[in-house]
């Protein structure tokens, strides 16, 4: 099979691409209006992007006329946590993605509890393993979507996912987005170190 993006429609090469790219992470993204109305979603365009200064990246689709909320409120107020998912909190990850009225507070809608942060006004979701506290960074669009980079200011990691003060991921359980309506959770860690090699020149 050969697939030219400019032979199928936009809709299609959508799930072309998400199903070729698997497993993505989550970000299950919590904001606050300038008002105080809470907002949560997820996000699977998402990654680590830097560690000096920590930086991780979340595409979201700009819908011009009708921005998501949490990019409305990231735009408002600079500030927003992402929270991790594992197996526990995938089926209220899925109530919260649906496509709800604006304003609406999907922390009551998918039954969880919202913990205060400590350095931004947004809450994390207290069932999640692990919390960044995130600053907007900077914002890149990027064809039709709005690339949110967020510096972390603070993260919140439970001890139970530590083993020897790292995380451990076959503790934390982290579950993948795939195609569709599919979803991954790591349940088995392969353990391949790199090759030891000098590095010489510029290659």
């Amino acid at each position: 099979m050969i697939l030219e993006p400019g032979s199928v429609s936009p809709g299609a090469m959508y799930h072309f691409l998400i199903s070729i790219v698997v497993p993505r992470p989550i970000a299950f993204v919590s904001t606050v209006s300038p008002s105080g109305v809470r907002n949560l979603a997820p996000f699977s365009f998402f990654n680590a992007i830097s560690s000096v200064p920590p930086l991780v990246g979340i595409s979201i689709l700009d819908r011009k006329d009708d921005p998501k909320d949490t990019l409305r409120n990231i735009r408002d107020t600079g500030e927003f946590v992402t929270s991790l998912v594992n197996e526990a909190l995938l089926a209220p990850m899925v109530e919260s993605s649906g496509e709800w009225p604006a304003g609406a507070d999907e922390f009551e809608i998918a039954g969880l509890t919202a913990a205060p942060s400590h350095r931004v006004k947004p809450p994390r979701v207290a069932a999640s393993p692990i919390a960044m506290e995130c600053r907007l960074f900077r914002e890149v669009t990027l064809g039709s979507a709005a690339f949110i980079v967020g510096e972390v200011v603070c993260v919140h990691v439970a001890d139970d996912v530590l083993t020897e003060g790292r995380v451990d991921p076959a503790k934390l359980m982290a579950v993948g987005r795939l195609g569709g309506d599919g979803y991954s959770v790591v349940r088995e860690v392969i353990h391949q170190a790199r090759p030891k090699a000098a590095r010489t020149g510029n290659t």
